[in-house]
């Protein structure tokens, strides 16, 4: 970890250019508006432009096309990948700074395989025949399941659930209080009862997923639940039984997906969105906040509504519903006039 460096220090890692004193010391990073007298800082939004000329920071990571008399700039031709470089620096992830070695409350089965450099927290549990690759950090209260596959360099977080016949690529991260190849929901009703269906697949995670906090991945019911590589999933996600989702999709928080759906490649997925089962989505679709898709999404289309409908033709919808109050109150007066104007059909009416 860096106490201080040079600014043309940092715009060499960025591949950045200094506009004004190239050797200001730079010894942290903070938010523009937080940023005091050896911070760091960006600006990449606009909207935060005013802020640029009020901040406290040494220097301003900033866009090609941004300039200013009174602070000094580097610039670059992304300041929010720029910054993310720099806070490395100076605030290395958590699990690189965990000590290497099992804590004394982990319970690892003795026909586990641990990697070089694996960090494994208090009270732990990895049950017989799992492996865990070299330099993956497992968090306190962690259970892995039997014949798992961790990869390398992953970080469980405390409290994630790993069942078992999970594999999990490397570089993976998943966040507390997610379950991983729980049973998918499924049941057959029988004379009023509902008998369970045995769901005896498994789940894969690619290389390069991260999921957030209280995420449900099922487990598939014969085959696997498989997120490909680059995914990024929100908290509070629910993944059904043999869904697939694509390389380098976005799933946003309070999204469902129900069994056997598909995404394809770079599918956006908003927040509180529902998908019914045994769906397509095609490569670079989106779909709108809250929407119910309930038949399969063409590829490169953006659906919003529920029923989810193609994105010009629910705006018209919106259009309507949102005018309905004015047209209401003009039905009402040209009733009102045509009783006038006809008392009589009025009264037989």
């Amino acid at each position: 970890m860096k106490q201080s460096i040079k600014l043309y220090e940092v715009a060499d890692l960025v591949g950045g250019e200094v506009v004004g004193d190239r050797d200001v010391i730079i010894t942290g990073v903070a938010g523009i508006k937080e940023a005091q007298k050896g911070d760091i800082t960006f600006l990449s939004n606009t909207k935060y432009l005013p802020f640029l000329h009020h901040t406290q920071a040494s220097a301003v990571i900033t866009s090609k096309d941004i300039s200013s008399k009174e602070k000094t700039l580097v610039r670059t031709d992304n300041p929010s990948r720029a910054f993310t470089k720099v806070i490395s620096l100076f605030i290395p992830p958590p699990h690189l700074s965990r000590t290497v070695g099992v804590h004394p409350t982990a319970i690892i089965d003795k026909n586990v395989h641990l990697g070089e450099g694996v960090s494994i927290g208090p009270h732990t549990v990895i049950e017989e025949n799992s492996s865990i690759g070299d330099r993956t950090v497992i968090e306190s209260h962690t259970f892995i399941g039997r014949d798992c596959r961790i990869g390398k360099d992953v970080l469980l977080n405390p409290r994630v659930t790993v069942l078992q016949g999970t594999e999990i690529r490397d570089r993976v991260v998943i966040h507390s209080g997610t379950v991983i190849g729980s049973d998918g929901f499924g049941y057959e009703t029988i004379n009023g009862e509902h008998i369970k269906i045995p769901h005896i697949g498994s789940v894969l995670i690619e290389e390069d997923v991260e999921i957030g906090s209280n995420v449900c991945v099922d487990r598939g019911r014969f085959k696997k639940t498989w997120i490909q590589k680059g995914t990024k999933i929100d908290n509070l996600v629910q993944i059904a039984h043999n869904v697939v989702i694509g390389p380098h999709c976005l799933v946003v928080s309070q999204a469902g997906i129900a069994g056997s759906t598909e995404l394809g490649k770079n599918v956006v997925i908003a927040a509180q969105a529902g998908l019914i089962g045994h769906l397509t989505l095609g490569d670079d679709s989106i779909v709108g906040a809250g929407a119910g898709v309930i038949k399969s999404v063409p590829s490169k289309s953006v659906v919003l509504g529920s029923p989810a409908k193609p994105i010009a033709e629910q705006k018209k919808l919106f259009a309507f519903i949102a005018r309905l109050p004015e047209l209401f109150k003009e039905f009402n007066e040209l009733k009102k006039r045509l009783q006038s104007s006809h008392p009589s059909d009025a009264s037989k009416g």
